[in-house]
């Protein structure tokens, strides 16, 4: 959205308000002050119809006089632009609460103050949300050592968002029950706390946190390309996924655009592992209510996109294929003819996948109105990705805001009506038969031409030119002393992973590392949203709308 345009309408529309609107690096950027800030987001909300709070970031500037920078980045599903929204406060200071504007606002307000120990007044619930209670100190702050560990020793108790100190009514029948982490349907990874009326939720909350590495601190700790590998550990089964979502987000603020070889190459992996991710997805969901079958035919095409993978870069499952400027290397003869005949096997193997399970009675009545959401209350969780088109909304940025040539593609976004854990699962199918779709318009129609941009500040030279001839060997040797250095300034950019908006906000100070990454992870939004979904329902469908919602707890926890 062109940055005058916002300016004029939000001074018509806010009278007194403080504020500037500037461009960086092509992302409109309005900078507030904390008393104006809900004002200013209300406005953009239902004035500039930017619905979307799609994430909240911090960022620490120990020399500033306002020492913490929040960034709420928002988006349109009216007119798919985005804008930025930030604020400043000092050692001390808060600032109001944003949950009255977004729902999405409490656990991403959560995130802030856990890592950086930034207030928001009149949060409904501020406390940790990734380290555990007893740690001391938040880990994003500059002055936090990144190898300073704190092991957690006891467990909290059974509590909800109202009650800390869990104690049951003696006037009511009520069941206390927890659900995992140590429970095959949460992966040792999620825990839920129930309480239970017979076999109905009463009322649930959620703990997480249990597979948190601090990737973001880990980013600002290490040269552009290392970080690579560690986005690899965001969503494990769509691995390329996250490579091809933070290397674009580096390039776009390097300001250099990838070879159309290299373009072709992302959307064929991007989409495999779209294919896998759906795999697992509605595999390991079916497993959890019962429906062993499906897990043993579907995950035999997930280990033919990993042979894939594996021919490609010798990897299966954590595969580094991306390089800042393109590919790591190019694909070996026949490799594409192998994508090809994968297409085939899997559209096969998709026509079996809805003879077990589309028209089967029980996995019907286990999932159709079950889960159920609207669109709106879906944008105010931040849905975005398969959960969000479940309910009717055919929002994908690959159509929305297309990228390596999307727009060219012939494919269709599917969408469901009810929200609930049967359209998901339809949607997921119908997923996978249009990537099958957009993968063959590729594979056979690859651009000749390089895997990788040639430019000396960004990409090594080939083995052949470090060991032949001083210059080659000179380029390799300063890159990696002195790695990317992209410019000082700031980017968000997005792609449509499997499971929705992945983002990454990215700060550069002109150094070799990162100042800042902060990743804007899919699941995280939807997971807001579990504890209401299944309370009122039954204890047997809380398992089937966590699996829906495809929770990884690599980039929930990050």
């Amino acid at each position: 959205m062109n940055v005058e345009t916002i300016s004029n309408q939000l001074s018509e529309s806010i009278s007194g308000k403080k504020f500037e609107v500037k461009s960086m690096n092509g992302d409109a950027v309005l900078n507030v002050s904390k008393e104006d800030l809900i004002d200013v987001l209300s406005q953009l909300k239902n004035g500039q119809k930017f619905d979307f709070l799609m994430h909240i970031a911090g960022a620490d500037y120990p020399d500033r006089e306002k020492r913490f920078e929040i960034s709420y980045e928002l988006y349109s599903s009216k007119n798919h632009k985005r804008i930025r929204v930030k604020s400043s406060v000092a050692e001390g200071e808060s600032l109001p609460t944003a949950v009255q504007v977004w729902r999405a606002a409490n656990w991403y307000e959560r995130e802030v103050y856990d890592m950086y120990g930034v207030k928001f007044d009149n949060h409904p619930n501020l406390r940790r949300i990734l380290v555990h209670h007893q740690f001391v100190g938040h880990p994003l702050r500059k002055d936090y050592p990144a190898d300073r560990q704190q092991h957690c020793t006891e467990a909290l108790p059974i509590h909800f968002e109202d009650e800390y100190d869990y104690t049951p009514d003696p006037n009511k029948n009520l069941v206390p029950l927890n659900i995992g982490p140590s429970h095959p349907a949460t992966h040792g990874t999620l825990r839920v706390m129930a309480e239970l009326d017979g076999e109905m939720i009463h009322r649930a909350h959620v703990e997480l946190g249990f597979l948190h590495r601090c990737f973001e601190k880990m980013a600002e700790t290490h040269p552009y390309n290392q970080v690579i590998p560690y986005t690899d550990r965001l969503n494990y089964c769509s691995a390329p996924m996250n490579n091809v979502g933070y290397c674009k987000t580096v390039e776009r603020m390097l300001g250099v655009e990838i070879p159309p070889k290299a373009q072709a190459m992302r959307i064929i992996l991007c989409e495999l592992s779209r294919v896998i991710d759906h795999i697992v997805c509605i595999a390991a969901s079916a497993v959890d209510i019962g429906a062993l079958t499906g897990f043993f035919h579907l995950f035999q095409f997930r280990e033919q996109v990993y042979t894939l993978f594996e021919k490609l870069c010798g990897a299966r499952l954590t595969v580094s294929l991306t390089r800042v400027g393109g590919m790591a290397q190019d694909a070996p003869d026949g490799w594409y003819d192998e994508v090809l005949k994968f297409c085939d096997n899997m559209t096969v193997g998709i026509s079996d996948l809805e003879t077990l399970l589309s028209g089967n009675k029980i996995w019907i009545n286990r999932t159709r109105d079950v889960g159920s959401i609207s669109t709106k209350d879906a944008i105010e969780w931040g849905y975005t990705g398969p959960c969000l088109r479940a309910t009717g909304l055919a929002q994908d940025l690959r159509k929305d805001n297309p990228y390596y040539g999307y727009e060219t593609l012939d494919f269709d976004v599917p969408v469901g009506t009810n929200g609930d854990v049967w359209d998901r699962y339809l949607v997921r199918v119908e997923e996978m038969k249009q990537s099958l779709k957009i993968i063959r318009q590729v594979a056979k129609n690859i651009p000749s031409g390089d895997f990788t941009i040639r430019d000396k500040n960004i990409v090594l030279p080939e083995k052949k030119d470090v060991y032949g001839n001083i210059e080659g060997l000179m380029n390799h040797f300063m890159l990696v002393i002195h790695g990317l250095r992209p410019k000082p300034g700031e980017i968000y950019d997005a792609t449509e992973a499997a499971n929705g908006e992945l983002g990454f906000y990215l700060v550069s100070d002109g150094s070799g590392n990162p100042y800042r990454l902060k990743v804007r992870p899919p699941c995280f939004s939807i997971y807001q949203s579990f504890p209401e979904q299944i309370t009122g329902g039954l204890v047997a469908d809380v398992i089937a709308i966590l699996g829906s919602m495809n929770l990884i707890a690599g980039e929930l926890d990050r």
